[in-house]
Formats: structure tokens, sequence, C-alpha cells
């Protein structure tokens, strides 16, 4: 039973891996069109992203921490 439980669930895994490769695809920026600023590197907005992953690193080093301290 062991043995078909583990098969099962590389099976699962290995289907899912090669349904999300399927699915995925490259992305393509659209081209600057005519008329607005020329694109330059450095114009890059990182303030709302950042901010929520900061927040959410947080809460997961509290949450770590007070399981840690539970034990």
């Amino acid at each position: 039973m062991k043995r078909f439980i583990s098969t099962y669930r590389y099976l699962l895994g290995t289907m899912l891996l090669l349904g999300a490769l399927s699915v995925a695809q490259p992305a393509s920026a659209q081209g600057p069109g005519s008329g607005g600023p020329t694109p330059s590197p450095t114009a890059v907005p990182i303030d709302g992203g950042a901010s929520l992953l900061l927040a959410a690193g947080a809460a997961y080093g509290l949450k770590r921490l007070r399981a840690a301290r539970k034990r």
C-alpha cells in the first residue's frame, strides 16, 4: 500500500509539473507606441510589491518565532 501511495504522489507531482510547464509562456513586452515617454532602464516602480513582500516576510517570521517559543 505504501508503494502505491508513493508512486501515486510521484505521478501526481510529475503531472502537475508538466501541466505548469505547458501553460507557461515566455513574457513579451508591448513595444513603445507613438507618443509618450520613452522607457528608460532605471524607471522601475518597486514600491507596491516590495512593501507587500516585506510585510508578508515579517508576519511569517513572527509566526515562526511564536511557534519556536511554544516548544
